[in-house]
């Protein structure tokens, strides 16, 4: 049974007053970590880590030295007790002091958090796991192209959103949050942006002006920024926000933008393809439904049911009443003088500003027949979807 969990918010000015943090100045992280002893920390998370800063980083303590040892070496005790860096970075189980350290993640097909969640997770664990965990549950997610072992033994792969972009925003989340706070990190991904929301803001020396440009480094967990730094998951240089604008730059994205809120964002925009899709499946519900790749009738807007009229069969009288009548079924000619998708082209041509659903409410198709053959469209290089996913418009291509 788990008793006393203890989340301190006590801090002023980075000065901890709460009795159980024993009044140590200084950043939450290096506080002593209430009820946490030797005992909670894992001895093969530490093996594996000191394994992977020897690699990475020429960390020089050797993968026989014991947890005492690397603790002392990393600042990580605090008069013989756990830190909080320590319970975090090392721990069995590190909710269970800290509860809210863990990280929620969710895919939403729409542009907008909407019920039910299509997919979402919430991961627990020690920092580094994490990290790779919400890493992972984007990537696998988001588009991804395979190319040829033309120029290389091994077949090349791009994905839509370079993993360092996305890997970048994660483990600042996690580096640079207020642990102090209830809330968690929080990975959302939509149909036209990546959002990593952290609660915690940015250090008094910076603006989000000057995050676009060379700055200096200000952790505001500096002992987990050290073991992160060791186990290459960050530089600790102030060049992470510049990196992602650069690698985003190179994938042919737009800028990543970033805010303060009740916290702090991250948005990184998906590709244009990506849109379309947020066109296709969320712009054209009514404001306040929920949103999904399967769309149920209530959601539809202008969905007519076409009635083919149906011609009663023509009966041959017969003199011999032993006979049953022959019925002749008359066959519904069927005039179709212009095709869906040329259609489409035309309204959209004359009215861009059109939502598919008024589209299909115009030509009297259902809304899913008139997405499917949008999305046709948009393949074959004949339409595109131009700016928001709210607030675009469509550009029919010649």
């Amino acid at each position: 049974m788990i008793s006393n969990v203890h989340n301190c918010s006590a801090s002023f000015g980075g000065v901890f007053h709460c009795s159980e943090c024993l009044h140590i100045p200084g950043p939450f992280d290096a506080a002593v970590c209430p009820d946490a002893s030797l005992a909670d920390l894992d001895a093969e998370a530490m093996v594996r880590f000191i394994r992977r800063a020897r690699l990475l980083r020429g960390f020089p303590l050797q993968e026989d030295a014991s947890a005492f040892e690397l603790l002392t070496h990393l600042n990580l005790l605090n008069k013989g007790r756990p830190s909080h860096a320590a319970v975090l970075l090392f721990g069995f189980y590190p909710q269970r002091f800290l509860i809210s350290s863990e990280i929620k993640c969710a895919h939403f097909h729409g542009t907008r958090v909407a019920k039910p969640i299509p997919s979402y997770q919430v991961y627990k664990g020690r920092a580094f796991e994490l990290v790779d965990q919400a890493v992972d549950f984007v990537l696998s997610k988001i588009d991804l192209a395979v190319g040829t072992r033309a120029e290389s033994a091994e077949v090349p792969v791009t994905y839509e959103i370079p993993p360092e972009v996305v890997r970048e925003a994660i483990v600042n989340a996690v580096a640079h949050r207020d642990y102090t706070s209830t809330g968690s990190v929080q990975v959302m991904l939509f149909a036209d942006r990546l959002e990593v929301w952290n609660p915690g803001t940015l250090s008094p020396s910076l603006t989000l002006e000057k995050l676009r440009k060379p700055h200096g480094s200000f952790p505001a967990n500096p002992l987990m920024a050290e073991s992160l730094y060791l186990a290459k998951y960050i530089e600790r240089m102030g060049t992470g926000t510049g990196d992602m604008i650069t690698f985003c730059g190179n994938a042919g994205l737009r800028e990543p933008e970033f805010s303060l809120t009740d916290g702090f964002v991250v948005t990184i925009w998906r590709k244009e393809s990506a849109l379309v899709g947020a066109a296709i499946e969320n712009i054209l519900l009514p404001a306040g439904e929920v949103s999904g790749v399967h769309v149920s009738s209530k959601h539809v807007i202008g969905k007519t049911p076409v009635k083919t009229p149906v011609k009663t069969p023509v009966k041959t009288p017969v003199k011999t009443p032993v006979k049953t009548p022959v019925k002749t079924p008359v066959k519904t000619p069927v005039k179709t003088p212009v095709k869906t998708p040329e259609r489409i082209l035309e309204l959209l041509a004359a009215n861009p500003e059109l939502t598919l659903a008024e589209v299909a409410k115009a030509i009297h198709k259902s809304v899913r027949a008139v997405e499917r053959a949008s999305a046709k469209l948009v393949k074959e290089g004949r339409l595109r979807y131009v700016g928001p996913a709210k607030g675009g418009h469509w550009g029919v291509l010649s």
